[in-house]
């Protein structure tokens, strides 16, 4: 399942995020925070997680994702890790000439939270991607997810988010010009399976329009009712 979350941040929001990542920022080599198949594809760099701009940050998506009826529809969050940021520019710290990318990987299953103990883990079953530059300040760095129809590749608005299944084979093509700023974090959700998740989304989707159009009834009540038994039946609170 593949959900654009349109203008997730406001545009006030998107100047605020863009200030403090201008503002000297410490970032740090990204490939020093990966870990197994990442160290050799991960060529770009990264937000200090301890940074004062980081929690400010993660405070500002953390309230953007509480707003979003389309995320939590989607998502159907039970845990959200806090939000990660990372620069990709096209002469950064990849080799001479090829600019800044992420090769062709896929997510972690677990992750650990932070803060807590090291008991504290989260399953990783959703990836977001939150885009916080315009698409035509740098070229290439395109999203590209693989999946059983083919690949995409999205390069969306500032402020815009994408939602993925964290199973996907994913990469981030290198930049050539400018400089691609981003958001990443991982939810785990109530339902496990990503198919399960599609459905329970086109059922509260087709709800929706069919309230809209016709208002409540009993059909829509008893089918609100499926969605809720599906729910419960899937889910793993």
């Amino acid at each position: 399942m593949l959900i654009q979350l349109k203008d997730l941040l406001t545009p006030d929001e998107m100047r605020q995020a863009r200030a403090r990542l201008d503002a000297q920022a410490p970032w740090v080599d990204g490939a020093s925070t990966a870990g197994g198949q990442a160290v050799a594809l991960k060529h770009n760099q990264q937000l200090r997680q301890d940074s004062e701009a980081s929690r400010w940050l993660q405070t500002l998506v953390a309230g953007a994702l509480q707003r979003d009826p389309l995320f939590v529809a989607a998502a159907l969050p039970r845990r959200v890790l806090p939000a990660l940021f990372n620069r990709y520019r096209a002469q950064g710290s990849a080799a001479p000439g090829t600019g800044d990318h992420y090769g062709r990987h896929v997510d972690n299953a677990v992750l650990r939270l932070p803060g807590g103990s090291a008991a504290e883990w989260m399953r990783g079953d959703v990836s977001c991607t939150l885009f916080l530059s315009d698409p035509d300040g740098y070229d290439g760095g395109e999203l590209v997810v693989h999946h059983s129809l083919g690949a995409q590749a999205f390069k969306l608005p500032a402020g815009t988010a994408l939602l993925y299944p964290a199973s996907t084979v994913h990469e981030v093509t290198p930049v050539t010009r400018g400089e691609r700023l981003a958001s990443f974090f991982w939810v785990q959700s109530l339902v496990a399976d990503d198919a399960r998740r599609q459905i329970l989304f086109d059922l509260d989707m087709n709800l929706l329009r069919l309230r809209a159009r016709h208002g409540e009834s009993t059909e829509t009540t008893a089918l609100t009712g499926v969605y809720h038994n599906l729910l419960r039946q899937w889910s793993q609170p």
